[in-house]
């Protein structure tokens, strides 16, 4: 026997690679990060030391009943404003492609093409950091995380400064609360909390309802488990009596599950109100060669941050059980 000892099959047969692709065993669906991108708050800006959302927060106070003759008050009232919210960076990194790998993955010896598909995970991987810090309170890393639903969307809605207003004092700039614990039985709660959230969140019974509810995945089966059972088929041929988890709707608002929300939590959210603000999205720069390294270096970045214009509109369910 030689001594490799490698084997004869292994000597002389080549593996079979099933793909072109590898299958993702890894990535998320990254629901919220999808939520922002599908309605109008992923924005790109130009420029700008803050970034400002205008907010109209106050009547104006001299409209009153008068008499015939009384004279008319002509107080100048403060009825607009702004939150300010600071730029950070908050899904940057790099990838590093060594000569050798690249020559050896080259031509016909190549399974897949190893330098696009590097990209593809490390552009994957910063929606992936995204979607998970899209959750935070913004203080990680030291702080330098991008606002999270943990801030904007609030469990304790009447502390804290967001965009530099003070919602102890400011009522107007406090996100809704409500608790779904359940009262004897598992999640029997949860359907009048989300109809008291999706109410509280709305602009009276006509316009502004929230868009859409992101649970985690307990929370999320909870709410489907309080449906009807669905009694008509939908399908002859199938038999399939189901809905897909993409139909699922409370009051018109889609309803579902993000694997990166927090425990016994549930959001009710708008799209018209919730933004990502960015300088640059997944900005690749050519790559470096490092004057000591036999390799290539490749560097992404994204700078933004997450913001609200209409706390009020936006609501979380806690506790639920």
């Amino acid at each position: 026997m030689a001594d490799p000892n490698i084997g004869q099959i292994t000597a002389t047969t080549f593996e079979l690679s099933t793909a072109r692709d590898p299958a993702d065993n890894v990535f998320t669906s990254q629901a919220l990060l999808n939520l922002i991108k599908r309605g109008s708050g992923f924005k790109k800006e130009s420029g700008g030391a803050l970034i400002e959302e205008p907010i109209e927060y106050a009547e104006n106070t001299t409209f009153r009943s008068y008499g015939e003759l009384d004279v008319l008050d002509t107080t100048r009232v403060d009825v607009f404003d702004a939150a300010r919210f600071e730029w950070k960076q908050p899904a940057c990194g790099t990838i590093v492609f060594s000569e050798l790998e690249k020559l050896r993955c080259a031509g016909e010896s190549a399974k897949i093409d190893l330098v696009s598909r590097k990209v593809d995970n490390a552009k994957n991987t910063a929606m992936a950091v995204l979607n998970r810090m899209f959750y935070g309170d913004g203080t990680g890393n030291g702080g330098l995380d991008c606002n999270g639903l943990a801030l904007l969307v609030s469990s304790t809605p009447t502390t804290g400064i967001v965009g530099g207003i003070n919602r102890a004092t400011f009522a107007f700039w406090r996100n809704r609360q409500t608790s779904g614990a359940n009262s004897g039985t598992a999640f029997n709660e949860l359907r009048g909390a989300m109809r008291t959230i999706y109410n509280n969140c709305s602009k009276g019974a006509s316009a502004e309802h929230p868009t859409d509810f992101l649970f985690d995945q307990t929370s999320f089966q909870g709410y489907e488990g309080t449906l009807t059972v669905n009694e008509r088929f939908t399908s002859k041929e199938s038999g399939d009596g189901g809905f897909k988890n993409e139909t699922l709707k409370f009051k018109g608002a889609k309803a579902g599950f993000d694997e990166d929300a927090p425990a016994a939590t549930g959001y009710a959210l708008n799209d018209r109100n919730l933004f990502f603000h960015y300088l640059t999205w997944m900005k690749a720069f050519p790559a470096v060669d490092p004057a000591n390294q036999l390799s290539e270096v490749v560097k992404i970045m994204t700078a933004g941050q997450m913001t609200i214009n209409n706390p009020r509109r936006l609501g979380v369910i806690t506790a639920i059980n």
